[in-house]
């Protein structure tokens, strides 16, 4: 391991056990980091005090260009990065470089003046309420796993979820009597959470006749949502029984967990809600990341206005 390399794990350390980050966010900023750090060796770069502004520079640049890879199917594609995902990077190689200078490791940041270009932030691709209630119907309840997925489908749009947060529910997270939950958000942040009566009832249905079946399988955990081996669900399962339900119920839109939760929050603002209760129940620490969602309800109401209102057009 060079000294760059192991300054990168240092600053991982960090933001592990002294900031707490979620695992998710760990295995970004060191995928990340890596990535940086071998384009630094490629140009002879071993300490962290080696690397220049135009080292940064050039690492930026490199964002940029063109990113050949090979489909399922065995074509190829090339494609420029997503906006989003050079900004990503480039913050989290700003974040290393400021820890190193206040930690005394090194006596300058050569990526001070290195900044992300903010992504255009387009607008949340929400379902119409039609569709969601079609995908959540289409598993059914005849076997233990349809009885999971109708479960965990009605949960995840009931409570506004991430993933991450929905799969690390536990069964003692789940308060049955006042039908409330407490998931874990980002940074281990607690929020406790209402369940809607259609989501109990299908939980209470998986809870009596579906997971004890998926249990048997497994030496026992505490998930509330498990997969047939009897182990907590994960992530790739999730994103598989949604778009699994999504195709029976004929939903031809893009689907994702980010999307069913984007439907969440655009459904409650359409309905009336206000936007700062939209944010304590997406669990956003900043009211501008839930202001987005109204763009979207004010696109609506512009529709409905323009298409309703007799001189809308006159």
């Amino acid at each position: 391991m060079t000294p760059l390399e192991r300054s990168i794990q240092e600053f991982l350390d960090h933001i592990a056990i002294e900031r707490g980050f979620s695992p998710n966010t760990i295995s970004a900023y060191r995928r990340d980091l890596n990535r940086y750090g071998s384009f630094c060796a490629a140009a002879g770069v071993r300490t962290i005090d080696e690397v220049t502004p135009e080292i940064v520079q050039a690492y930026a640049r490199s964002l940029q260009e063109p990113v050949t890879v090979e489909l399922d199917d065995g074509t190829i594609e090339t494609k420029a990065p997503a906006p989003s995902t050079a900004s990503r990077v480039i913050s989290a190689v700003r974040s290393f470089h400021k820890f190193m200078l206040r930690e005394g490791v090194t006596t300058s940041n050569p990526a001070q003046d290195i900044s992300p270009k903010s992504p255009k932030r387009g607008l949340p691709k929400a379902l119409p309420l039609d569709d969601v209630l079609a995908i959540l119907a289409a598993p059914g309840d005849e076997t233990a796993e349809n009885l999971r997925d109708t479960a965990l489908l009605e949960f995840m749009y009931a409570t506004g979820t991430r993933v991450s947060e929905a799969v690390g529910v536990d069964l003692d997270d789940l308060d049955r009597v006042s039908n409330l939950v407490r998931v874990r958000g980002k940074g281990s942040k607690m929020r406790v959470l209402p369940v809607g009566k259609h989501a109990t009832e299908a939980i209470d249905a998986y809870l009596v006749r579906g997971r004890p079946e998926l249990a048997k399988n497994g030496a026992g955990t505490p998930a509330l949502f498990l997969n047939r081996l009897g182990r907590r669900i994960g992530r790739q399962s999730v994103w598989a029984v949604l778009n699994d339900a999504a195709e029976k119920a004929g939903v031809k839109a893009h689907v994702s967990p980010h999307v069913l939760r984007h439907s969440f929050a655009t459904h409650l603002l359409e309905g009336g809600a206000d936007v700062r209760v939209v944010q304590e129940l997406l669990g956003h620490a900043s009211i501008s990341t839930t202001q987005i969602y109204t763009l979207v309800t004010i696109d609506r109401l512009r529709e409905v206005y323009v298409e309703t209102h007799p001189r809308a057009l006159a």
